[in-house]
């Protein structure tokens, strides 16, 4: 199946954009007067090592060497098994009549395979990539806490194209299904509010 999928929400990057972000942290617990923590407590550094950003590949064909912005292959399969763990709690009906899939996330692993390894994001003429700040709460054993999040995003209206592999014919249908639940829950941080939703359709060639 050749897919492409257009995006009804913006999506948000899912990469940390420091390459050293184990190293970072460690180095901001360390002792006042360690020379990287004073580079650290530079606030313009730290927003922009705290943002979550796309990949970037400078090797695809026909891009004359220049980066372009994309996700990998595995977060679509990720998306699939969501998708369908999702699905297996909803009612047949709602599954277009499909029996709930057992052993879901092997066969997605064994049976289902999508290429290219680094897929493009094609952002509509005219638009770029923006910002989207958020509040984090969560529930940790010290009681709530906030954070503030920060990511890279790409427009409504951008552009991904990928082929998938089947070679569990049964699951076909089931892959009709997921990609209709991308209506709902789409690819991306913060899914839960409705970032990363798109539409799909099957190209025919």
């Amino acid at each position: 199946m050749q897919i492409k999928l257009t995006l009804t929400e913006e999506m948000l990057g899912t990469k940390a954009s420091d390459p050293e972000i184990f190293a970072t942290f460690i180095a901001s617990k360390a002792p006042d007067g360690d020379k990287r923590k004073e580079e650290l407590d530079n606030a313009e550094n730290r927003e922009q090592s705290g943002t979550t950003i796309f990949h970037t590949c400078s090797t695809m064909p026909g891009n004359n060497g220049l980066p372009v912005i994309g996700i990998y292959n595995y977060q679509i399969k990720g998306f699939f098994k969501d998708a369908c763990g999702a699905m297996n709690r909803f009612d047949k009906a709602l599954r277009g009549g499909l029996d709930k899939l057992a052993a879901y996330k092997a066969k997605i692993d064994s049976g289902i395979f999508i290429a290219p390894r680094f897929i493009e994001l094609r952002l509509p003429e005219g638009k770029t990539c923006g910002i989207c700040e958020r509040p984090l709460r969560a529930e940790t054993a010290q009681g709530p806490r906030v954070s503030l999040c920060r990511s890279q995003t790409v427009p409504i209206g951008t552009t991904l194209e990928f082929t998938i592999t089947i070679l569990i014919n049964d699951l076909t249908p089931y892959i009709h299904q997921w990609l209709d639940y991308g209506k709902l829950r789409g690819l991306g941080q913060w899914r839960n509010s409705g970032k990363g939703i798109f539409e799909w359709q099957e190209i025919k060639e």
